[in-house]
């Protein structure tokens, strides 16, 4: 039944997607299968007539004129079936994609982004999953097709002798089991090789990838690479190869088989002309008859195996669109409130998988409204953890996070996030023009040109934008263009990563006035100058919001209103720079010995500062 469901669903998106060109390749299909009928019966009734004795012209011109149009119609059926089902398996595509990405963008957070399992299974999904509904639709009007062949010459062979018919039917037995087998094996090793496949176009984009470029070369790490790149492709090629090699055996077995099987009958024929039993035209029939539901029954059991594979497939497809999300979602969210009084984790325990540690261990902290607080602390404390919460990317294992008093596992995630913005040290790096990069934070703001630009001015990024060949018109790559257009500056440009930096802050920057600023590592690639700058035009800017700042650099948190500090996933201080500072706990240490890595020594043994001094 759940086989039967699956190709079921399978069937519906078919439709769905692509109802006009199903009918017709069902039509065309059923001719298909009818044509070798047709011209079978027709050619044994004109040798009949011909054989019969002298039979004028015109008793034989309406027979002769079926059989040419019955040949003129089979040699067009199968490019307007190859038209029909190229087609179909188009738009199927097209519209099965759509629905796998808007699936997985429904996704509320980040755990099966992290999940390998998971991810293997979107692979599969949306490689060959995608394409299931069509490989089902023309196997299956592949079968119908051959059914009608065998149906209609089956009976005539059971006419001629039952037994003819059986023998023909019950060689078909064995093929079509092998073809299940080998249908699940090929299902299988789809699923077997697609982690090496992911992990192969890993290895081809590093490679490939500029900005890895530096490092291969600089440290001569190309082979060792392309070793374990061609080690998964010598892993996928050999599943292959075994594949091949028993579907060759297995082909060639029910090759000799089917000969064997045509060559008995065909005696049996012309032995049976011989002492008058059969007509010399039921010769040509029995020829025809014979070839055809051999080639139909194969088409038919290879075509049943392509269903069974199909299934297997889009059994992936399947999971991947009906997981919903990945978060707990109320029936009917509440409205998260427009912040007032601030954001509170209560007792916030947190770890990514139930056996693994705890990167969070009863936090409790409120961020208070229209406040700046920081949270700072040495890599691996949680902080970036604890910005994942808050955006609820992860629900905490244990504990809460409230917004105004409200949990956010209450709250509709799309409508809380809107009222959100975040820049990370890992911001992504879109392959778009700067316009693009710059709205992709608030995509109201796509064709607004004067947000566009005021949100990078806030970052210092629009100077760098106006000097590119076509302003934010840019596009910010070189990987989407032809060779001769390469040759051409003004086709793309690739920026450095400071101005990624700021182009990524200008992207937080462009939805005005957010409940929530989080700056996360907001100037990781800067250097000193720039990163005094940023942070002057960002005090600016979050002065009357509410704004979590993360960072393990102290120079630029000390003008918060609450720092935080963070370690081993536990809060250990709070309180005000100056105030932590004066208390010589984990902050003062860590300010002590960041500002002392600022300053050099001179001949008379006194500090001289250095360009970046913190503080």
């Amino acid at each position: 039944m759940s086989s039967l469901r699956t190709l079921g669903r399978a069937t519906a998106l078919a439709r769905q997607a692509a109802p006009t060109q199903v009918v017709a390749y069902l039509g065309v299909s059923l001719a298909v299968g009818l044509t070798p009928l047709a011209a079978a019966w027709l050619t044994k009734l004109v040798i009949d007539r011909l054989v019969s004795g002298p039979v004028a012209w015109r008793d034989l011109i309406g027979l002769v004129a079926a059989l040419a149009a019955t040949g003129i119609t089979a040699a067009l059926l199968p490019s307007a079936a190859r038209y029909l089902r190229r087609e179909t398996e188009r738009r199927i595509r097209l519209d099965a994609t759509a629905r796998l990405y808007a699936a997985v963008d429904r996704f509320v957070g980040l755990r099966r982004f992290e999940d390998p399992a998971f991810l293997d299974r979107i692979q599969i999904a949306r490689t060959s999953g995608v394409n299931a509904p069509g490989m089902v639709v023309d196997s299956g009007l592949g079968v119908t097709s051959a059914a009608i062949t065998v149906v209609g010459f089956g009976g005539t062979l059971f006419l001629l002798g039952p037994w003819v018919a059986m023998t023909v039917l019950v060689a078909a037995v064995p093929a079509l089991l092998a073809e299940l087998a080998l249908s699940r094996r090929r299902a299988a090793l789809v699923a077997e090789v697609g982690q090496a496949e992911r992990r192969e176009v890993f290895y081809a984009g590093l490679l490939t990838n500029g900005q890895a470029a530096k490092e291969i070369r600089l440290f001569g790490s190309g082979p060792y690479l392309w070793g374990k790149m061609a080690a998964e492709l010598r892993a996928i090629n050999e599943g292959h190869r075994r594949l091949d090699r028993r579907e060759l055996a297995t082909q060639a077995g029910l090759a000799l088989l089917g000969a064997g099987v045509a060559a008995g009958l065909l005696l049996w024929t012309v032995r049976s002309v011989t002492v008058g039993v059969l007509t010399v035209g039921d010769v040509a029939l029995v020829v025809a008859a014979v070839a055809s539901v051999q080639s139909a029954l194969s088409g038919l059991v290879t075509d049943a195996a392509g269903i069974h594979q199909a299934r297997l497939l889009f059994g992936h497809y399947v999971a991947v669109v009906d997981a919903g999300p990945d978060l707990p979602l109320r029936p009917k969210p509440l409205v998260a409130p427009p912040l007032r009084r601030g954001i509170e984790l209560r007792d916030v325990w947190f770890r990514y998988t139930d056996d693994g540690p705890w990167v969070l261990r009863g936090v409790n902290l409120l961020i208070p409204a229209e406040r700046c607080t920081a949270v700072v602390g040495l890599n691996g404390a949680g902080k970036s953890t604890l910005v994942k919460l808050m955006c609820r990317l992860y629900d905490p294992t244990r504990g809460a996070v409230l917004w105004d008093g409200v949990d956010l596992r209450d709250v509709d995630p799309a409508q809380l996030r809107h009222r959100i913005r975040a820049v990370f040290q890992d911001a992504t790096t879109y392959d778009l023009t700067a316009r693009e990069n710059v709205a992709l934070g608030d995509l109201t703001a796509l064709h607004d040109p004067v947000r566009v630009e005021r949100a990078a001015r806030r970052a210092g990024v629009h100077d760098v934008i106006a000097r590119l060949p076509h302003g934010y018109e840019t596009p910010l790559t070189r990987t989407f263009f032809s060779g001769a257009d390469r040759a051409d500056a003004s086709t793309g440009v690739v920026l450095s990563g400071g101005q990624w930096q700021r182009l990524s802050i200008a992207r937080g920057l462009v939805l005005d006035r957010p409940d929530l600023l989080v700056l996360d590592e907001p100037s990781s690639a800067l250097d000193a100058e720039a990163e005094y700058e940023v942070h002057t035009r960002l005090r600016a800017h979050r002065r009357g919001l509410t704004s979590l700042l993360v960072s393990h650099r102290l120079g630029v948190v000390r003008e918060a209103d609450l720092i935080v500090v963070l370690d081993g996933g536990r809060i250990v201080e709070r309180g005000g720079h100056d105030e932590l500072v004066a208390a010589g706990g984990a902050y003062g240490r860590l300010f002590t010995l960041q500002a002392a890595g600022y300053r050099a020594t001179g001949r008379d043994d006194q500090p001289v500062p250095v360009a970046g001094e913190m503080g």
